[in-house]
């Protein structure tokens, strides 16, 4: 059975299984307190949604939406999709591509009247597929800055 909802807060550990298969090389994380305490501010926020789809109660996609207030376009809110991840067995079964679409769902619920998303792939396929969810990769310019690293 597949199921795609809303992560709860006793889930958290299950989505900590899924992440890896995003990026094989990451940052480690901090201790397991403040992960919780990430976990709990998240949760208490309506701007914070982490969905997951479940196939026979295993987690094996993701992707998180935040809902941003917005004091332009009429006060409607933007959103932004990030951390769209599937488990390496379940890719190309539809479930990433399910899981955007419920995203976009309550995103346009909320009232929101764009919804950005970035990768970090350099792949014409991972484009093609974000394309056909509905986003549209020439709309706009994306620019990303990172701290700099001091020595």
């Amino acid at each position: 059975m597949n199921e795609t909802r809303e992560l709860k807060k006793t889930e958290l550990d299950d989505l900590l299984e899924l992440y890896p298969h995003m990026h094989t090389v990451d940052d480690p994380l901090p201790e397991k307190g403040v992960i919780e305490d990430i976990w709990q501010d998240i949760h208490e926020s309506p701007n914070f949604i982490y969905f997951g789809t479940f196939v026979d109660g295993r987690l094996v996609s993701s992707c998180t939406l935040s809902v941003i207030p917005n004091l332009t376009r009429g006060g409607r809110p933007y959103g932004v999709i990030e951390n769209v991840v599937t488990h390496a067995d379940y890719r190309r079964k539809g479930y990433a591509g399910g899981i955007l679409k419920h995203a976009l769902n309550l995103a346009w619920q909320k009232g929101c009247y764009k919804v950005m998303l970035l990768t970090g792939r350099k792949s014409e396929s991972v484009y093609k597929f974000y394309e056909s969810a509905g986003f549209d990769r020439h709309a706009k310019q994306a620019f990303l800055a990172r701290p700099q690293k001091t020595e």
